[in-house]
């Protein structure tokens, strides 16, 4: 691996940058480097979502030297933290690798990328934190799965002896961990050129619920049908802004797609590889039935919970799906109304359940002819846009079949969010509404192939507009509490 340097950035020489995506995390980013005494940072995410990109771009903005290192493609990289964590021991290992090297404290960054193949090196981030003279920067795809490939008495084990010895254990408390998604649609109407006045305007729309103007409707519904087709992974919107051909777009997702499935292949112990492909394979065979809860039996016949829930599992912590519980009331907190063995399972990117549908699909959205898969697209493109605003997901049903797609937390209410592809009615929506005082239900949303509208409690929002769905906690700032009155208060009492 051939290391070479930008000025005094060093990087590898077959990992070139790509084009420049604005993304949501530089903020993150800032913020972090802006805190005094800030902790190592950890950016998790899916593989293929830019981490690697986006990293190397601010610490090129923000350092005078930045070191990084690829642990996958530079094993050699791994043998400076098989020793001593002590910083300087680490450095001093670096330095006979890296020509040319030179430690500045307080303007050096390093880079560990694919920490997950170094576990030293993410317990080294303990010792770069009490040393506090760099700024760490690691990103990992399947951190959350390291281990799985272990049987259970066997893994606790080696985790009791690794703790015993201080090796490989994750730095609690010296470490700041962001998670990192896939381009969300106004990412995405950025890199297509948007400007931040469209996307003010849509707000203002929004926010007095007036109609958006007719011309501006429908380009907006022909991005989002882009953005359904292509979905947020870096590498494939750029292929559409470079090329505009969908089918170089399609090869590019089929490509990472396979990444995906090499991978578990690769992370994975062999009994539990074709687990977790049965699996991934069933997601589309789930999402095509009209109550779209998982089943495991449609992975294969009699399949049980007990065979497959480990290996849904692997793929929820490697970041490729997202469950969405349900609840067994419409009310605050949803988490604890949750059901956990009944859920619906969504691919965590858009564009990847497109390429799992194959055929024509993705030009048949592009079209705008969704065929009968159409409400499992939309669905997943909710849950999609939920999870990259950091949402646990959850949707009410009753064997009665009375079904609401998802529920938030939305200015203090449990809200229903119902979700069509066209203009369809949404009935169980209708009878939570008629029915306050058995559903607790106030308001709800209906996103569809429409213009804003009301209809008394019920906001209808075109599809275009889920990413504008304000889900932020409100702001509680507490008054200081006059300890000083209590206690004099207090005193003046036990005198009596």
């Amino acid at each position: 691996m051939v290391v070479f340097s930008f000025g005094k950035v060093y990087f590898c020489s077959d990992n070139s940058f790509e084009k420049m995506l604005k993304r949501k995390i530089e903020d993150a980013l800032r913020e972090w480097k802006d805190s005094p005494d800030h902790l190592p940072l950890v950016i998790m995410g899916l593989r293929q979502c830019g981490k690697t990109f986006i990293v190397r771009k601010f610490a090129e903005e923000n350092y005078k030297y930045v070191y990084y290192m690829n642990f996958t493609k530079q094993p050699k990289r791994i043998g400076a933290f098989l020793g001593s964590k002590e910083v300087d021991a680490i450095l001093l290992e670096l330095s006979a690798q890296i020509k040319g090297a030179n430690f500045v404290p307080g303007q050096t960054c390093f880079i560990f990328d694919e920490i997950q193949d170094c576990p030293d090196a993410r317990t080294s981030l303990k010792f770069f934190k009490e040393d506090g003279r760099f700024d760490v920067i690691a990103t990992g795809s399947l951190l959350g799965v390291q281990g799985y490939g272990e049987k259970k008495k066997k893994l606790k084990r080696k985790r009791e002896d690794d703790i015993r010895l201080g090796k490989n254990s994750i730095p609690v408390g010296s470490e700041y961990i962001v998670q990192m998604y896939p381009l969300d649609f106004e990412e995405f109407l950025w890199a297509n050129g948007i400007s931040e006045e469209v996307i003010a305007f849509l707000k203002d729309c929004l926010a007095d619920e007036k109609p958006v103007p007719m011309g501006m409707h429908v380009a907006m519904k022909d991005l989002l049908n882009r953005y359904v087709a292509v979905g947020g992974l870096p590498a494939a919107v750029n292929k559409l802004i470079e090329t505009g051909n969908m089918s170089k777009v399609d090869a590019v997702l089929r490509r990472i797609l396979k990444e995906y499935k090499d991978d578990m292949v690769k992370y994975a112990s062999d009994d539990d590889k074709p687990y977790i492909r049965g699996c991934f394979d069933s997601i589309t065979k789930q999402l095509s039935k009209d109550y779209k809860k998982f089943q495991y039996n449609l992975i294969k016949k009699d399949g049980r919970a007990e065979d497959y829930a480990g290996s849904l599992q692997w793929l929820e912590d490697a970041g490729m799906i997202r469950r969405c519980y349900n609840t067994e009331a419409t009310g605050l907190p949803m988490e604890g109304n949750a059901i956990e063995s009944v859920f619906k399972v969504y691919i965590t990117d858009i564009g990847l359940l497109v390429t799992m549908l194959g055929g024509s699909t993705r030009n048949d959205i592009i079209q705008g002819n969704l065929g009968g898969f159409k409400g499992a697209i939309f669905e997943n493109l909710m849950a999609d846009t939920l999870h990259k605003k950091e949402q646990n997901l959850y949707y009410y049903r009753k064997e009665s079949g009375m079904e609401l797609d998802f529920l938030v937390s939305y200015k203090g209410e449990c809200v229903p969010v119902e979700v069509k592809a066209k203009t369809a009615k949404a009935k169980s929506l209708s009878t939570a509404l008629k029915h306050p005082e058995k559903y607790h239900v106030y308001h709800a949303v209906k996103f569809g192939d429409f213009n804003i509208g009301r209809e008394g409690p019920l906001l209808t929002l075109p599809n275009y507009m889920q990413f504008l769905l304000d889900l932020e906690p409100e702001e509680i700032i507490l008054e200081p509490v006059d300890t000083d009155g209590l206690n004099r208060l207090a005193k003046e009492l036990f005198e009596k």
